[in-house]
């Protein structure tokens, strides 16, 4: 059976949503599941799509992106897909895990893409590097040392760390770091 999965980011993307719903229609999949739902966020129905497929099924989807966030994610549907005898299908691509070709191009697009990533970060790196010593960049100043005034104060008040973490919704090892880098004007 060929099972549809259709996802958009946004509920202003019906257009897109829409078009993939035909698409899925017209290969001849006989169930639809479509999300509206970020990629980076939880995924309830693309985890019912691969609860529900079953041996000799194929999860079929438009276009890659529409499956998931990143290479590792994707090889986590794969893997959870394999393990129930179910093959992917991505149509755009022409794709189709069912054969030796279709995973081998799977494998090839996947170690590109993981390696376009790996150069992207590399750059960013590069760029963040190159800010930072032009004086353009300094990173974001950690919250707990943004409060680091008031921690000391709610500390000196008798308020236990774990309080002021709770009070100040910062992390407790945060409160300890701030309170032993600043012992003097601690009292008591």
């Amino acid at each position: 059976m060929l099972v549809g999965l259709a996802r958009t980011s946004t509920t202003d993307q019906k257009a897109g949503l829409e078009h993939q719903i035909e698409m899925l229609k017209k290969l001849g999949c006989e169930k639809l599941f479509v999300e509206e739902t970020s990629s980076v966020g939880q995924r309830p129905v693309l985890e019912q799509a691969t609860d529900w497929v079953r041996e000799g099924d194929a999860l079929c989807v438009t276009t890659l992106s529409r499956l998931a966030r990143s290479v590792p994610h994707l090889w986590q549907i794969i893997q959870r897909l394999e393990e129930k005898k179910v093959s992917l299908r991505i149509i755009d691509m022409g794709v189709d895990t069912a054969t030796s070709n279709g995973r081998l191009l799977l494998n090839l697009i996947g170690s590109i893409v993981q390696w376009e990533r790996e150069i992207l970060l590399e750059r960013q790196k590069i760029g963040i590097k190159k800010a930072q010593k032009d004086g353009k960049f300094r990173g974001r100043v950690p919250v707990a040392r943004r409060q680091t005034d008031e921690i000391i104060r709610l500390k000196n008040e008798g308020m236990a760390p774990a309080d002021i973490a709770k009070a100040l919704k910062v992390g407790r090892s945060s409160v300890y770091r701030v309170l032993a880098d600043n012992p003097i004007r601690i009292k008591g």
